[in-house]
């Protein structure tokens, strides 16, 4: 009987495996070698993943990688950045040999005020920046007043990024309810959106993935991390994360150099490195990353 059970349960095991083996998950490169192999190719297509890290780190130069090996796969992207317009980022990413003006982006703030015609479907990169932000909530303010609904309540507000990003997903479009073709969201950083009401990170975390969560679109989110707290600003969004990669730089008081680091702390459907990795910035390139092989 025993040896009965351990045939079935050897059997059952091989099945598994086979199983395993079939079931093919489609990935997201970042188009950077050392990091797509520690992810076996990439984060799984439909995931979110959040980047945490302190102001300098390399984030928003990790959100442009994804970006342009997104539009490099002809894949559409929609990039948000709150931080900054999306010139300085076109400026940024020029320097490492990152065309996105080679993608003719359009921005939400020349489609929200006619400047510019696009159809649905014609457009592979959709800029949603502070002036698009801006634009889309006095959009909403004047539709408040003549519909008597609720007001938002500030311009870097999560109601005004939902609608921001569903605005690009019908410029893009994309149907709700239907799968979208694989496309990467970009968000950097959420951490604007959360500044006044720190305890709400949670909460809005939830509100914003279910409001844009679509199957088959990958989305990209950076947040501020304090390193006099060694926390993120506004703990609630890595509830929400498929996976979280964390970016940190020693202290420079104590090391007398600027050294950057990355770790991937979590990610869904992939046996991922558990290793740190040392972040250099390179002119014409970009990130590059080498696996660490001592002791932090």
């Amino acid at each position: 009987m025993d040896k009965e059970r351990k045939t079935t349960d050897k059997e059952t095991e091989t099945k598994r495996s086979e199983v395993s083996r079939e079931v093919k998950i489609e990935r997201e490169a970042f188009g950077v070698d050392v990091l797509d192999s520690a992810l076996e190719g990439g984060v799984p297509r439909g995931t979110w993943v959040v980047v945490t890290g302190e102001p300098g780190v390399g984030k928003s130069i990790l959100a442009m990688h994804f970006a342009w090996s997104g539009l490099a796969n002809g894949e559409p992207v929609i990039y948000v950045t709150t931080e900054s317009s999306f010139r300085d980022v076109v400026r940024q990413g020029g320097q490492f040999n990152m065309r996105f003006m080679d993608y003719k982006p359009v921005n939400l703030v020349d489609a929200l005020t006619g400047r510019v015609k696009v159809k649905p479907g014609e457009v592979n990169l959709v800029v949603i920046d502070l002036f698009g932000l801006y634009r889309q909530y006095r959009e909403m303010l004047k539709a408040s007043e003549e519909e008597g609904s609720k007001k938002p309540s500030r311009a870097l507000s999560i109601e005004v990024l939902e609608a921001s990003v569903a605005k690009a997903y019908e410029l893009l479009g994309f149907e709700e309810g239907r799968p979208s073709e694989p496309s990467r969201l970009i968000i950097d950083s959420m951490t604007a959106f959360w500044a006044d009401k720190p305890a709400m990170a949670r909460a809005f975390s939830y509100r914003l993935r279910q409001a844009l969560y679509r199957q088959n679109i990958t989305a990209f989110l950076t947040s501020q991390y304090a390193p006099t707290t060694e926390m993120s600003f506004g703990f609630g969004l890595e509830h929400i994360a498929d996976g979280i990669i964390h970016m940190w730089m020693d202290n420079v008081t104590e090391v007398k150099e600027v050294r950057r680091w990355l770790i991937i702390k979590k990610m869904r459907m992939t046996n991922h490195s558990k290793k740190a990795y040392k972040v250099e910035i390179q002119p014409g390139k970009g990130l590059e990353l080498e696996e660490y092989m001592g002791n932090i």
